[in-house]
């Protein structure tokens, strides 16, 4: 009898909310979009943690691309503490490239080619889009063991958190949309 193997659950397009229960302080009242999730591990980015100060405008200069930035001109994110020399921009799919966007959803992509970069200060650019520096990674079946450990709850993903410039509200309304007070979260797992 041949017998495929179990399909495994996908979280892509999901967000993964820190508990109290994160030991790690690189991960401390996080929310990250899942952009992959498969069984050899997943990827995503941390939507809200800003890096000090530094907004695209100022990240755009630093590369060399001149022009006025037609998105929202936001923090530049602390995306993960993996390949944190690369950007990666999570937009909208108005924009898409097949040659070098992936598609998350129907409305989202991402993209980590100096040509999406670009774009942010000409005509064809997305019509929302937030640059992150860095991503989160897991290998095989760490994440999965890291929601059984109750470090991690998991929420649908909404466009509108995803872009929302309050970072320091978005934990708090991330837990919300499940219907969830951050003060009724339990410190079990104990502090960093």
């Amino acid at each position: 009898m041949n017998e495929s193997p179990p399909k495994h659950e996908s979280f892509r397009n999901s967000f993964l909310i820190a508990t109290p229960n994160m030991r790690d302080p690189r991960f401390r009242f996080a929310v990250i979009y899942l952009t992959s999730h498969d069984s050899s591990g997943a990827m995503g980015l941390i939507i809200n943690k800003g890096k000090s100060g530094l907004y695209i405008s100022d990240m755009l200069d630093q590369i060399g691309i001149d022009g006025e930035v037609r998105v929202a001109d936001t923090s530049v994110l602390d995306g993960g503490p993996v390949d944190i020399d690369r950007g990666f921009v999570l937009h909208s799919s108005d924009y898409f490239r097949p040659d070098s966007s992936l598609k998350i959803s129907n409305t989202l992509s991402l993209t980590s080619t100096k040509h999406v970069l670009e774009s942010l200060v000409s005509d064809d650019h997305p019509k929302s889009a937030l640059l992150a520096v860095g991503y989160a990674g897991w290998g095989a079946g760490q994440l999965e063991r890291e929601i059984a450990e109750n470090s991690w709850l998991l929420a649908d993903a909404n466009d509108d958190l995803v872009f929302s410039q309050d970072l320091e509200g978005k934990w708090a309304h991330a837990l919300g949309s499940m219907g969830i007070s951050p003060s009724s979260l339990s410190q079990s797992g104990g502090r960093a």
